[in-house]
């Protein structure tokens, strides 16, 4: 008796794991790859500006940087571009932060110029729900949004 009473409780957890995996119906995002011509530039702004943990890649080669973006979830930069280009603001990453001033106090650290979404210089702005926002490029020309969302 005292054998199956493990047993049971482990079955009962197995199959609470297998229930909430099958009850899932939405993707999850896995990764984010970002192609860049900087590597070195690049990998040196989100890790130190935007101090997102960088993790271990498999390849080893010296075209790679993985960083940990969420649970489940990563942004690799991958060295190859032919050159930084222009994009769009309407095409962000966007990161949230539990102090947008202590963040905004790290960007001018950094000597990152932002922006409000209209564009206005060394502004944040609030958004309809009350969330505060900036937003910035990194090296590559990519914007990036930063705010307080408290999901």
């Amino acid at each position: 008796m005292k054998k199956i009473i493990p047993l049971c409780l482990l079955a009962i957890v197995m199959m609470t794991h297998i229930q909430a995996i099958a009850q899932r119906k939405s993707p999850i995002l896995n990764h984010i790859a970002v192609y860049v011509y900087d590597l070195e530039k690049t990998t040196a702004f989100y890790r130190d500006v935007l101090q997102i943990d960088t993790i271990p890649e498999p390849f080893h080669d010296g075209k790679h940087s993985w960083f940990r973006i969420g649970e489940h979830s990563q942004m690799h930069l991958i060295r190859g571009a032919a050159a930084v280009t222009t994009h769009d603001k309407n095409g962000h990453l966007c990161f949230s932060v539990p102090s947008m001033a202590a963040f905004i106090d790290r960007l001018h650290a950094n000597k990152v110029p932002f922006e409000s979404w209209q564009g206005v210089k060394d502004v944040a702005n609030k958004r309809v729900d009350g969330v505060q926002q900036v937003y910035f490029k990194d090296p590559e020309g990519n914007w990036i949004e930063v705010n307080d969302d408290k999901y």
